[in-house]
């Protein structure tokens, strides 16, 4: 049987419940979305009416309908959770309807990317929705069923093949397995289908050649070149991939030095077994010659997965100089910016001067296996 893990944005959702607004959590495939709404149907189970639409039968009943075929639908539930609404044609027109004209109802309707893609939500919900997103597990969402102990043993493991649920449940031998199948299986699937892509090899070549260059700043001119891609379709590929949540940008921070790096970007995957997948290498850190680089996307993948969770209000970047000064990640609070230098392995590392410098408020730090855990809960885990 599985641990219930809790997830980090349950009490937001629970907050936000019968405010007048539709509760909409995006997320990838397989992330746990499904669970998140059983777990909501468990604690109100006699005013709850859970609708799965990839039933054929339950996309009907939602499709096109009157709000008196709505009303009648949902009887005396105040709570409606429809699972995978993105597969219901016109899904923002019918959840517009019930806003207006089903008063005393909520509903959390939850989508896999396909849903952030398509407009059908957006515009019709104006004003009306509350959004959400839900990512694979996070180390402080595991810290509630792991010792920190436990956490540290099989912080390899999730190096390796990352934490999507169903990688984290598996066994350290079928683990690669699932998380390429997974890959395989639904990575593409979304982008591919809605929005008709006509070149599926150069998508799938544009993540491999991302998958290399991580914790590098990426030059769409130059990946555009060696892909064989123009630089308009390499844009758009990669802003599909961050619109289905595979990938995420981090920009620079430039706003007093001439020599500060203003143009480029990097780009990092939320998933870092996802990412080991796409190049076939799930190789322990001691036999990986990427290992600083896959360290650093881990650890600030979990940071932003955690303040996504959260619905933290934070301003994320990194800083290099063309002189090669750098701090691998930046974020901006309450006016404050603090920069954070990730490095796997342990001894003496020499901090930039010249941030700080530049940045009189500012502040710096290493963040190193030790200081791995508190980093990736934003201090939630000492």
């Amino acid at each position: 049987m599985k641990t219930h893990i809790h997830r980090t944005i349950e009490p937001r959702i629970e907050a936000g419940l019968f405010k007048g607004k539709i509760i909409v959590i995006y997320g990838a495939r397989q992330v746990g979305k499904t669970t998140l709404l059983k777990e909501l149907e468990d604690k109100r189970r006699d005013e709850t009416l859970y609708l799965n639409c990839d039933e054929p039968d339950t996309r009907e009943k939602l499709a096109n309908q009157t709000s008196t075929a709505l009303r009648e639908l949902f009887r005396n539930r105040r709570l409606i959770l429809i699972d995978e609404a993105q597969r219901v044609r016109n899904i923002g027109l019918t959840l517009k309807l019930i806003a207006d004209n089903v008063p005393g109802v909520q509903v959390v309707a939850t989508g896999s990317s396909s849903f952030a893609l398509s407009n059908d939500v957006s515009e019709p919900l104006t004003g009306r929705k509350m959004e959400m997103r839900l990512h694979p597990f996070t180390l402080a969402e595991l810290a509630t069923v792991l010792s920190r102990e436990e956490l540290e043993r099989r912080m390899e493991q999730f190096l390796t093949t990352g934490l999507y649920p169903e990688a984290f449940f598996a066994d350290t031998l079928g683990a690669p397995q699932v998380i390429t199948e997974l890959a395989e299986g639904y990575l593409y699937k979304d982008a591919l289908e809605y929005q008709q892509i006509k070149k599926p090899d150069a998508l799938r070549k544009l993540l491999q050649a991302l998958a290399l260059q991580i914790g590098s700043e990426v030059s769409y001119t130059e990946l555009g070149a060696l892909l064989g891609i123009d630089k308009a379709t390499l844009e758009r590929y990669v802003d599909l991939l961050e619109k289905a949540f595979v990938i995420f940008k981090l920009p620079p921070l430039s706003r007093n030095l001439r020599k500060e790096i203003g143009k480029m970007r990097k780009i990092y995957f939320y998933d870092v077994g996802i990412r080991n997948s796409l190049i076939r290498n799930f190789n322990g850190p001691g036999l990986r010659t990427d290992i600083g680089a896959l360290w650093e996307n881990f650890l600030i993948a979990e940071r932003m997965k955690h303040y996504e969770h959260t619905g933290a209000l934070v301003n994320t970047f990194f800083w290099r100089t063309y002189d090669q000064q750098e701090v691998d990640f930046v974020e901006e609070a309450g006016g404050t910016l603090r920069g954070f230098e990730i490095k796997w392995k342990k001894g003496a590392h020499k901090l930039p001067r010249l941030f700080t410098d530049t940045y009189p408020q500012s502040t710096v730090q290493v963040i190193t296996r030790e200081t791995a855990l508190a980093f990736a809960s934003a201090g939630e885990l000492k």
